[in-house]
């Protein structure tokens, strides 16, 4: 799973009881820099106004509930991915975490979405 599915839950998105329901009994990955990721999402939705540092500690704190295990990423793979579709390597490391567990990528990001097809990444709905 990526950024945007844990802060869909945390924010109470439109998404969230879907999302919930998708992942009842599920076992959760996401790459090691997930904790950081979120912490940049929130901050930076402080600083667009859109969330109060209240709410984005509230939000962190729904997110560390989550149970996500965290895997290693292997950067040099995660770079190719990053230069092969032209995308950040933080969002490389959520491709390759999905490839490495050999399992379906959850996201709500299109582009994530048309990118892990393209690598023949199965997308969990």
């Amino acid at each position: 799973m990526d950024t945007s599915v844990l802060l869909a839950v945390a924010l109470d998105e439109p998404e969230k009881a879907s999302l919930v329901e998708l992942t009842q009994g599920a076992a959760l990955f996401a790459p090691e820099i997930l904790p950081y990721e979120i912490g940049n999402a929130l901050s930076a939705l402080c600083k667009r106004g859109r969330l109060s540092p209240d709410e984005a500690r509230k939000a962190w704190r729904i997110c560390a509930g989550i149970p996500v295990q965290l895997i290693p990423v292997d950067i040099q793979r995660s770079l190719e991915l990053a230069a092969t579709h032209r995308i950040y390597a933080y969002d490389a490391f959520f491709l390759q975490c999905a490839l490495r567990q050999g399992s379906p990528l959850l996201t709500l990001d299109r582009q994530m979405a048309r990118i892990a097809r393209s690598e023949g990444i199965a997308l969990l709905r």
